[in-house]
């Protein structure tokens, strides 16, 4: 099973980046702009709309404001299996951590995937530190 792990730095407050995290239908506008163009939320089941046309539907599968730990899991899309957390960190007053880390099968995939979630960590970044200036 391959595992993608990204980390980024974010010049905004914890809870501010936590909040953005944990508005899971909002992804599209909160968090991750021009990588995530649409996002449907239906319950616990949301269908994201990437920037290069590729459809996934997730399960939300946890959601801990004490840890500031969101878990997800890709349900109809390319993976056969996949397991994503995001955990956002406090560095300061100002400042965050995100860890971001992938679990899927099949392995062949991971490339492909890592190139996305590498994009989508750009585009969180951006988005997030935008909202914290």
């Amino acid at each position: 099973m391959a595992t993608i792990r990204k980390e980024f730095t974010v010049q905004a407050n914890a809870d501010e980046v936590w909040a953005a995290f944990r508005d899971v239908g909002a992804i599209h506008t909160r968090l991750a702009r021009d990588f995530v163009t649409d996002c449907q939320l239906d319950g616990t089941l949301r269908t994201v709309t990437f920037a290069n046309g590729l459809v996934a539907k997730e399960r939300i599968v946890t959601i801990d404001d004490a840890a500031h730990r969101l878990v997800y899991s890709v349900v109809e899309g390319k993976p056969t299996h996949h397991n994503g957390s995001f955990e956002v960190i406090r560095e300061g007053a100002d400042r965050s951590h995100v860890i971001w880390i992938a679990d899927l099968l099949p392995d062949e995939i991971a490339g492909a995937i890592g190139q996305m979630m590498e994009l989508g960590s750009h585009a969180m970044k951006k988005t997030l530190d935008d909202a914290g200036s």
